[in-house]
């Protein structure tokens, strides 16, 4: 492999792993929102609270 062929493929590396990261903020943040203390009865019951 080339170096230009190197630098692309560690740039779509580091994309993906930042679209992963993202993607688990989003998810815990999501869930705190709709498991935190304010939620109601029936989202502390629900399927995403549960997990």
């Amino acid at each position: 492999m080339n170096q230009t062929s190197l630098k692309v493929v560690l740039a779509v590396f580091l994309l993906l792993a930042a679209l992963v990261a993202f993607t688990d903020i989003e998810i815990g943040l999501v869930k705190w929102v709709s498991c935190g203390p304010f939620s109601t009865q029936s989202e502390d019951r629900s399927e995403l609270c549960r997990k």
